[in-house]
């Protein structure tokens, strides 16, 4: 069943509606349904509540510390400082510094080593699965990514007053979390 809605339209409405007719081809009824199904699907967004995900996502990137990557310059830049087998020692002493930079940042944010996992997988470096209390299967999508990122998680978290035990599989590790006490 069709319903009709009249609508008041400001200054700018009417000139976004006349560009969008313009640049569409699509009738007035077609592109206010349209505009009504995209608001629909993006409220959260569009209403100034965004996901705690696109949150972080937002303050990680205003703050110039962090840069949108595409998964594959990640996977080339590890694959080439990886290739013949062992790591590029001056690759190894700088991802050294980066992760013991980042071991005095989260000593003070972070209370546990399931947090800085948690961190590390909403930042796309590996998918964490809790096994049971302080026990954590991580997923890896390749070994040189595995490697760079179990040598910074033993780095950079020797602040916390937790300790770390990890047996290394292939693409995939367990991290066992212990009180440092």
């Amino acid at each position: 069943m069709t319903q009709r809605v009249t609508v008041s339209l400001d200054d700018d409405s009417q000139a976004a509606l006349e560009t969008l007719l313009a640049e569409t081809g699509n009738g007035q009824s077609e592109l206010v349904r349209r505009a009504l199904a995209f608001y629909a699907a993006n409220f959260e967004a569009a209403s100034g509540s965004p996901s705690d995900n696109l949150e972080q996502y937002y303050q990680m990137l205003t703050s110039g510390e962090h840069v949108l990557l595409d998964v594959d310059f990640l996977h080339a830049f590890l694959e080439h400082c990886y290739a013949g087998g062992d790591p590029d020692p001056a690759f190894v002493d700088a991802a050294d510094r980066v992760s013991d930079y980042h071991a005095r940042e989260y000593a003070q944010r972070f209370e546990s080593v399931g947090e800085v996992l948690e961190w590390l997988s909403f930042c796309g470096f590996l998918d964490v699965r809790s096994e049971e209390k302080d026990v954590y299967h991580i997923v890896f999508p390749s070994e040189a990514i595995r490697w760079f990122m179990t040598r910074f998680l033993e780095r950079s978290t020797v602040d916390l007053p937790t300790e770390i035990e990890i047996e290394q599989g292939v693409s995939k590790v367990i991290v066992t979390e212990r009180s440092s006490s």
